[in-house]
């Protein structure tokens, strides 16, 4: 078997549903209710977003995004609806994980990352985040990364990457994953997976500590940032070890 198929087997594997009658898009449908008192009728939308709206999901990790979309009226800081959050999963039963900028749930048997976001205007898709490592906030738009990665005919590389970092057991936030791939893979052709995987690979053993990955919704948000340098050495030291092995040893 070609490196090429046995990559794509194993995609094929992991594919996840994403159509309009996905199993995991009724999760929305279940978490409204709780979700719109939360609220407080400053809730605009409930839209998946993240690795399922991008086409970049695997079944082994997060099942689905939500965002959270928030009107630009809503009085509360962003610190404040984050733990506003939380308090109302804890309301409803639920046991969530605190991560940078969403809420991890486990719903029937799915895992679901909330991302609560407030609109910095009344119109348009331009949202202000709380990243909790940094202790502030962020403006981006979560379109704009959709669009991105979701466009680029790069989803399969992504998806692999994605599994070796998860399988390998690696700390490497997806959106700066995604992004590092693009600019792996800038001018590269496309369809030849595994090539592509070791150009990424190579770009991750040599490049990722001095690379400075920005969002490409802000440019003062620095994406690169949110990985300390031992992280970035880590992810370095294992894409390494990556490329003198096996495809087999890669992912599984």
């Amino acid at each position: 078997m070609s490196s090429d198929n046995y990559l794509r087997n194993v995609l094929t594997r992991e594919q996840v549903d994403t159509g309009s009658f996905s199993p995991v898009r009724s999760i929305a449908t279940t978490l409204t209710p709780m979700l719109n008192s939360w609220g407080n009728g400053y809730l605009l939308a409930i839209e998946p977003s993240g690795s399922f709206a991008k086409g970049t999901a695997n079944k082994s990790s997060t099942d689905i995004d939500l965002f959270l979309t928030l009107s630009s009226s809503t009085p509360d800081t962003l610190a404040q609806i984050r733990s506003s959050l939380g308090n109302c999963l804890n309301h409803y039963g639920y046991q969530y994980r605190d991560q940078n900028v969403s809420l991890g749930v486990k719903v029937a048997g799915y895992q679901v990352d909330l991302v609560p976001g407030k609109r910095q205007s009344q119109y348009g898709s331009d949202h202000s985040l709380y990243r909790k490592k940094a202790n502030t906030w962020t403006k981006t738009n979560i379109q704009t990364h959709i669009k991105l990665v979701r466009d680029s005919r790069r989803t399969e590389e992504i998806r692999v990457v994605k599994l070796w970092r998860d399988q390998w057991d690696l700390s490497f936030p997806s959106i700066y994953l995604e992004l590092a791939t693009l600019s792996a893979l800038h001018g590269k052709p496309i369809g030849r997976l595994s090539e592509n995987v070791a150009d990424v690979l190579r770009f991750l053993s040599g490049r990722l500590t001095t690379t400075r990955i920005v969002d490409p919704a802000n440019t003062n948000n620095v994406i690169s940032d949110d990985l300390p340098i031992s992280g970035k050495h880590a992810v370095a030291t294992a894409a390494r070890r990556a490329l003198s092995g096996s495809w087999e040893s890669l992912i599984r």
